[in-house]
């Protein structure tokens, strides 16, 4: 049989096969035996084929096999730094949610999230939640990162998921396509996709005002069916995001605007950070280049991600 993987739960995965039918099923010890680097050998997204077995009068899966993926996204595993952890495969495109305060979501992790999306071939939205709480100091700073993002060519969308504001433009976004949604904890997943689809009913905790940090809602990756044709995998809210398996001379090309200045470089090695006649250097002298993005740029290559190797997947 063959199904889609809708549930991760570490050792058992719920998968719906094309008839409908969900089946809790776990996986043959070999997986763990390949070689495989990631502490997940099965993701959210993954199309498996398994066999049923029954025991006690109930009837299990077992997965063997576990089908090619067209691309997944990963990120640095807890506590396992040579190890990695996919949160899902088979996306045809990541919303990641930003708020500006009541969490405050940094540059720097959205540039190392967009970076991955990039290399792992995921195109990523960006939703600037939360507008409706915003003063005007606020949303200058929604403005002004709206336009970074978008002259590079990223899409960005101002919505409330709370008053509802632009959740129509979303769902016609999400029509006929399987998309992640990810974030921070708190930056109001659970109620963006409740406000697509209320019946989910997914649970919401309020932001923790002592820590300025979401109460993690979700524990584990999953997909729902919507009643508009439409899939949705929710992930559990991130702290930090480290990027995985990347040569510092690959790094700037998952920079679209970084990766088209490269070619007016002098040096066709140039890293942009010491070189003569560095065109990438040039655009950021003439603010041409936005600062924050340089700066993400030279804090990947450097290997300056320590902080995001001990900040990990809530309940991960």
């Amino acid at each position: 049989m063959t199904g889609h993987v809708y549930k991760s739960t570490g050792s058992w995965y719920t998968v719906k096969t094309d008839l409908g039918t969900f089946y809790q099923c776990r996986i043959k010890g070999k997986f763990r035996l390949k070689g495989i680097k990631s502490t997940n050998p099965i993701a959210v997204g993954d199309v498996v084929d398994f066999e049923l077995e029954t025991y006690n009068d109930e009837t299990t899966g077992l997965i063997h096999t576990i089908h090619d993926r067209k691309n997944y996204i990963v990120r640095k595993s807890v506590n396992l730094s040579k190890q990695t952890h996919v949160i899902a495969s088979n996306i045809d495109q990541v919303f990641l949610l930003v708020t500006i305060n009541n969490p405050p979501t940094f540059t720097s992790f959205i540039d190392r999230f967009l970076v991955t999306s990039e290399a792992y071939s995921v195109k990523t939205i960006l939703l600037f939640n939360k507008l409706d709480t915003y003063d005007e100091s606020a949303m200058d700073e929604v403005k002004y990162l709206a336009h970074v993002y978008r002259k590079i060519g990223y899409e960005c969308i101002g919505i409330s998921a709370a008053t509802g504001k632009n959740i129509d433009k979303v769902k016609t976004l999400m029509k006929g396509k399987v998309s992640m949604f990810a974030g921070h904890s708190g930056v109001g997943k659970s109620t963006l996709v409740n406000a697509i689809e209320p019946e989910l009913d997914l649970k919401t905790k309020e932001i923790s005002e002592q820590h300025m940090q979401g109460q993690h809602t979700t524990t584990f990756a999953e997909m729902f069916d919507l009643s508009f044709e439409a899939k949705i995998i929710d992930t559990p809210g991130i702290k930090g995001f480290g990027i995985v398996d990347m040569d510092k001379e690959e790094v700037g090309d998952y920079f679209p605007e970084i990766f088209e200045l490269k070619k007016d470089c002098k040096f066709n090695n140039c890293l942009h950070i010491e070189e003569p006649k560095c065109a990438v250097k040039e655009a950021l002298d003439k603010d041409e280049l936005a600062f924050s993005r340089y700066r993400s740029y030279v804090q990947i290559i450097q290997g300056d991600d320590e902080n995001y190797r001990t900040e990990n997947w809530e309940n991960e």
